[in-house]
């Protein structure tokens, strides 16, 4: 075969996808080779996977890479996949291993530290929803991945990352073993739900209340795991429709999903159970029946309820909550 032939000769690997996805993985001849032996060879292995900019080629099993992203943190953790740089930030319980000092500090989570980031020399980087805004910037450094989650399809979003994960660290295996347990548990809580009454979602921060409905950032509770909405016409947008208590009470759901931003992100403050305990919430259905139910705010909103181990642990907490009944 001669040069120019060899370097056209691709291996493609087309992984089993659900719901109609795919993670096309190429790799050059040398990929034939073990990784060591390329690594040896002084030769990059890359694969090409898709993203949330379409298809990007970056290093196959990567060693030195940063991750801003908590959700892909959250994935790689359970697939095993190495990492070498994390924000400055204080790790929910889910990430607490990501603490340790041995992880390099590489910003915060909206603003990298461009010069600690020279210093690392990046195999890859990863970014998502609160990061993703530096992409550009960061593509100087290493080939970058944009996980970012779409609120119009998540769980498709969610699935492909975990397979483009896989895909990048070789671990393709243990990545299907990851999408098949979230979806046997969806499957397993959606049966729950259909059945359990009308729902809403309803974030407190600093004192004020917010409500979220199918396709918003938390209408996963709605559009994937299939509780009723108690209303059908809320505003769709990031920071969810300003809502009052007597908003709760007219609306009067059998179930309010309450996420406390002041915890998650260790603001002082009052507490959900403290501001909702008034007479105007004690009259509704929720409250009557026992029915509000504190949802873990580390793995809703600063995991964006978007890795393997928040989706799985939430899921288990409503499933808890709808066996109560």
């Amino acid at each position: 075969m001669n040069t120019m032939n060899a370097n056209h000769s691709r291996r493609q690997i087309l992984a089993k996808m659900g719901q109609g996805l795919g993670v096309l993985v190429t790799l050059p001849l040398a990929a034939q080779m073990s990784h060591a032996q390329t690594a040896a060879a002084g030769k990059t292995v890359t694969v090409t996977v898709p993203h949330a900019k379409g298809e990007v080629q970056v290093p196959f099993k990567p060693v030195r890479v940063l991750v801003f992203e908590l959700a892909a943190l959250d994935t790689l953790q359970a697939l095993g996949g190495e990492v070498r740089g994390v924000p400055e930030f204080k790790m929910p319980p889910l990430l607490a291993r990501y603490a340790d000092a041995r992880y390099a500090r590489i910003g915060s989570l909206f603003e990298p530290d461009y010069e600690s980031i020279k210093a690392l020399s990046p195999d890859l980087i990863i970014v998502g929803g609160r990061s993703e805004a530096k992409y550009k910037e960061l593509s100087r450094f290493a080939p970058v991945l944009d996980l970012s989650v779409s609120d119009q399809h998540q769980m498709a979003d969610i699935y492909r990352n975990i397979r483009t994960l896989g895909a990048v660290y070789g671990l393709q295996d243990k990545a299907e073993a990851e999408v098949r347990s979230v979806e046997q548990a969806i499957t397993a809580l959606h049966g729950k739900a259909q059945d359990a009454g009308k729902g809403l979602v309803l974030l407190t921060s600093g004192g004020k209340l917010s409500a979220y409905g199918p396709g918003s950032r938390f209408g996963m509770l709605h559009d994937v795991f299939g509780v009723k909405p108690a209303i059908d016409n809320l505003t769709v947008a990031r920071h969810g429709q300003v809502v009052s208590f007597e908003f709760l009470l007219k609306t009067n759901p059998d179930w309010l999903f309450v996420i406390d931003r002041d915890v998650a992100i260790g603001q002082d403050g009052k507490t959900a159970q403290q501001l909702l305990d008034n007479p105007l919430v004690r009259a509704t259905k929720a409250w009557r029946g026992k029915q509000v139910v504190y949802l873990n705010a580390a793995n809703w909103y600063t995991l964006s309820n978007a890795g393997p181990g928040a989706l799985k642990a939430n899921i288990q907490q409503l499933s808890d909550a709808f066996a109560r009944t």
